[in-house]
This record gives C-alpha cells, sequence and structure tokens, in this order.
C-alpha cells in the first residue's frame, strides 16, 4: 500500500513539474496574436518537436493562445456574405480558440493551418470537395459535434443513462418557423447532455486529459440552437475558452466558471474529443 501511494505522489509531482516547465517554455514564446505570418513558419516546428503527441500539442497551444483579444464572429470566407479572413491569431471567439487551434496542432506554417482550416470549418460537398463558402461552413457546435471527423461526442460515456437529458431541437429553425441564419438548411436533433447538477469532481476526473465541452443552453432552442458557449477542458479541472467577459482567450477554475452564486450559468454541457485530419489538410 506504501509503495503504491509512494508511485502516486511521484507521479503527481512529474506532472507538476512537467506543467511548470511547459507554462515556462510557453511563456517565453512570442505572443501569438502579434505573430506575422511568416513569423508562424518559426513557432510551429518547435511546437512539433516538443510536443509530438498530437493532444499534448493541442493543449500547449491552446494555453499559448490565453490572452487572445475576444472578438466575435471574426472568421470568414473572404467574400461575400462574409468577408472575414478564413485564418486568423489576431482575435478569437469561443468556437475560432478551438477551430483555430486544431487547425495550428497539424500545420507548419501560416499556409498550412489556412488549408487545414478549411478541411476542419466546411462540410465536403457531393463530389468531396471542401469549398470555404458560407453555405458549406459548420454553423452549429451542436452539428460539428456530432459529424465533424475533427470531434467525437463523448457525452454518453461519462454518465450513466438516467443522468443524461435530451435536447430535441431542429437547428436553425426558429419556434415561428424562420431561420435563425440565412442558410436554406436545417436539421433535427436529438443531442444528449449532461445536466449541470450532475457535474462535479468526479465527473471531472472521468474526463479525457484534454476534451472540448459546449455549454447547453435551454433558452436558446427556440432560436434553433442548442448550445451557447464552448471551451475546452485541460487536466480535468481548468477551463480555457474565450470569453466576452474577460475580453480575452482565459484560462480558469472550470467549476468556478460554470457555477455562480445565483446557480449554474448553463442548463448542461457536452463532451467531446479532438481528432487529427485523417489524412491530413484536404
Amino acid at each position: 500500500m506504501k509503495m503504491i501511494l509512494l508511485t502516486g505522489v511521484l507521479a503527481l509531482l512529474a506532472t507538476c513539474t512537467r506543467t511548470l516547465s511547459d507554462d515556462a517554455w510557453l511563456a517565453g514564446l512570442p505572443n501569438p496574436w502579434e505573430l506575422a505570418p511568416d513569423q508562424l513558419a518559426e513557432v510551429l516546428p518547435r511546437f512539433e518537436q516538443r510536443y509530438p503527441d498530437f493532444e499534448q500539442r493541442l493543449r500547449a497551444l491552446a494555453i499559448w493562445r490565453v490572452g487572445t483579444p475576444y472578438g466575435a464572429f471574426r472568421l470568414g470566407e473572404e467574400q461575400e456574405p462574409d468577408p472575414d479572413p478564413l485564418f486568423r491569431l489576431d482575435v478569437s471567439d469561443c468556437t475560432s480558440h478551438i477551430l483555430t487551434s486544431l487547425a495550428l496542432a497539424q500545420s507548419r506554417d501560416w499556409a498550412d493551418a489556412r488549408r487545414n482550416m478549411i478541411a476542419i470549418h466546411y462540410k465536403p460537398a457531393a463530389d468531396g470537395r471542401k469549398e470555404p463558402t458560407y453555405n458549406s461552413r459548420w454553423h452549429y457546435t451542436t452539428d460539428r459535434i456530432m459529424d465533424n471527423p475533427s470531434t467525437q461526442d463523448i457525452t454518453a460515456s461519462l454518465v450513466p443513462a438516467d443522468q443524461l437529458a435530451t435536447a430535441e431541437v431542429v437547428l436553425n429553425r426558429k419556434a415561428d418557423g424562420g431561420e435563425f441564419l440565412n442558410l436554406g438548411w436545417e436539421r433535427p436533433v436529438r443531442a444528449r447532455y449532461i445536466p449541470s447538477r450532475f457535474v462535479d469532481e468526479s465527473l471531472l476526473a472521468r474526463l479525457p486529459a484534454l476534451c472540448g465541452v459546449a455549454f447547453v443552453k435551454e433558452e436558446w432552442f427556440d432560436l434553433g440552437l442548442v448550445v451557447g458557449h464552448e471551451g475546452m477542458i485541460i487536466d480535468r479541472r481548468e477551463l480555457i475558452h474565450a470569453g466576452l467577459d474577460a475580453g480575452a482567450t482565459a484560462r480558469e477554475d472550470f467549476l468556478g466558471y460554470l457555477f455562480r452564486d445565483d446557480g449554474p450559468l448553463f442548463a448542461g454541457i457536452m463532451v467531446f474529443r479532438f481528432l487529427p485530419l485523417q489524412p491530413p489538410g484536404l
């Protein structure tokens, strides 16, 4: 028994030492939101060398990007109706933090990241090709969690069936029958989520070391939406997310963010894993 306890303590100390070392290494890098495109090619290979494992590299990149100024809905197709850039690092919102970090984790320079963003952020046409258009974009987090090959919904594997709730929503269709976004598209979904009353330390202990989290907002179901916010959970305790309140990408205690003095901020959560592109790129 003493040997088991000692082994556990040593493993914990090793993890803490590694985390401190990683934080110091990341702090020595230039701020990503200040990088010019050509400078990214000097930094990304360093991540690949230090973190050959995809999930560890993604985690490190997410931490590196903490402090990025907040800007909502600032990714587009570089053409009407949304002329914003396909890929950028100068600002981020909750969704673009996840998508951009995923693209960076599989890239060696700006051009790679831009190509990978197209592979991650857009649905294929009937012939399998991916073209960055407003209509082919994965606009809804719920849709992306359930069907995008870069994510895997693991919500139902984390708790017993009687601790799951189901959101039955037609994505993009409002209660009055109109569209939330002008897409000419809608999709009925049955999204399973874990109500906030079941979200606690014991649930966090069952999570992967890195995973995505989508926060369910029941008040938005009538708008044709399920998810009101998303981010990453690292080390089964911290949330990294681009938050409006903070005005930047922030790193904070997950439970402290979800639970406020007057109750939980959201109705529940969906949890998902991150998967590398197979094959990489388009």
